[in-house]
């Protein structure tokens, strides 16, 4: 299945180029999903496609680096299933999880 988007997709590699930088430890896997894109732009399929993994690494580098304790509870507490206590406990750590990146996001 494919979306149809009128072939915005194909604009995101420079779209990315104009964001913010990433500092520190997720700068390296910030580049590899720009290079990522770049040769993808060349080749029959979609960027989202072809660097999937990229753009997953560098979401999770970014989230952890933002929201360390909170990024740790979620997957010590949401990792399995579990009792009563822990899946509410899960809900809870989610929670903290989304307001401490919605602190973190410029308005």
């Amino acid at each position: 299945m494919s979306r149809s988007g009128g072939g915005s997709g194909r604009q995101q590699p420079e779209a990315a180029s104009a964001a913010m930088p990433v500092p520190g430890p997720c700068a390296s896997t910030h580049r590899a999903l720009a290079e990522c894109h770049r040769r993808a732009s060349r080749g029959p399929l979609q960027p989202e496609v072809l660097c999937r993994h990229l753009n997953r690494a560098l979401a999770e580098c970014v989230v952890t680096m933002c929201c360390p304790e909170q990024t740790d509870a979620v997957r010590t507490l949401c990792g399995s299933s579990g009792t009563a206590l822990k899946r509410t406990q899960c809900e809870r750590a989610r929670i903290d999880l989304s307001l401490c990146l919605e602190a973190h996001q410029e308005e």
